[in-house]
């Protein structure tokens, strides 16, 4: 087994780069618009996401599939829930103009067999996805589908998707078994992972270190892990990060809340986690990127997002010059 860390080159396609187990893949995550906007809105937002990203060097554009997730935890939601337009909707009559691969993420919460077979056969126009998993057991035992079901339908009928899974680092640290997750996720037919949003960097080093010695110890190939970033603007904002599951660290939010400017010291330290991890990952030969969201609809949030992501991808171009030196 050799560690393949390579940076992308854009002369190949999107599952061209996963296939060969490139580092540096940089995503960008859009949530589609609110159901209940009117079509000249949605389509006022379409052209604001588009025009944001004009000239933005990213592998991919990553669209969200947003559920209500009321059953995951009892904390209170700081944002309230409103249904949004399904993300392969969204991409193929709002986005279709942007030349660049397109991931579908597709919860399987409220799915069955025969309606899950009935989207993979009408979405063909498809080539990535993500299938995002129920938000709690309960979920699932109610409508008896599970990611497991979800990927067998996949494997017998629609082989050709590049599909990815989802990882959280915070799952780790409390159950220590993240990695065996990637590794059953990649049997059944994942060739990359999309973190959770990633704040606590000592979290992400703990699953890659397990996630390395469990490839090399098993001779098996590493699939590259894209790990998600976000800016945090506000206190309501750091409050909705918390009720998603992602973990800032006590030093952290202290930080933060007392921060005369939280959007510039959280996109600061953004940048030092990619930096971390990077370093971390470049060392033990463990594919990796990054992918851009912003977790607010606030437009100081969402510019924010976007300088993010030029910064990013201005890191990553400096690695990949260093190690071809």
């Amino acid at each position: 087994m050799h560690p393949v860390n390579q940076f992308h080159t854009k002369a190949l396609t999107l599952r061209e780069k996963i296939e060969n187990k490139q580092s540096g893949l940089v995503f960008y995550s859009l949530t589609p618009p609110k159901h209940n906007n009117t079509q000249e809105r949605i389509n006022e937002i379409a052209l604001k996401q588009m025009d944001r990203l004009k000239g933005a060097d990213i592998d991919g554009l990553i669209l969200y599939d947003i559920q209500d997730e009321q059953e995951r935890t009892d904390m209170e939601r700081s944002f309230q829930f409103v249904p949004t337009l399904t993300p392969e909707f969204y991409c193929d009559n709002y986005l279709c103009k942007m030349a660049v691969p397109k991931i579908i993420y597709k919860s399987i919460a409220n799915q069955n067999d025969q309606s899950f077979i009935d989207w993979i056969n009408s979405t063909e126009s498809i080539e990535y996805a993500v299938f995002v998993g129920a938000s709690s057991q309960k979920q699932i035992e109610a409508s008896g589908f599970s990611l497991s079901n979800a990927y067998d339908i996949r494997s017998r009928y629609r082989s050709s998707l590049t599909l990815g899974g989802v990882t959280i680092p915070e799952r780790h640290a409390k159950k220590g078994d993240e990695h065996l997750r990637l590794r059953s996720k990649i049997e059944k037919g994942c060739s990359f992972f999309v973190s959770q949003c990633v704040y606590s960097p000592g979290n992400t080093k703990d699953l890659l270190s397990d996630y390395y010695y469990s490839v090399v110890d098993n001779n098996r190939e590493f699939s590259p892990i894209i790990f998600t970033l976000a800016p945090c603007g506000s206190l309501k904002t750091l409050e909705f990060m918390e009720w998603l599951g992602i973990d800032v660290p006590k030093w952290l939010h202290n930080d933060l809340r007392h921060s005369r400017d939280i959007l510039s010291n959280s996109v600061a330290t953004c940048k030092n986690i990619a930096s971390e991890i990077m370093e971390y990952a470049a060392v033990k030969g463990i594919p990796i990127g990054f992918n851009i969201e912003s977790i607010s609809i606030k437009k100081e949030e969402i510019e924010a997002s976007n300088q993010l992501l030029r910064d990013i991808i201005t890191l990553v171009g400096k690695q990949a010059a260093g190690s071809n030196k």
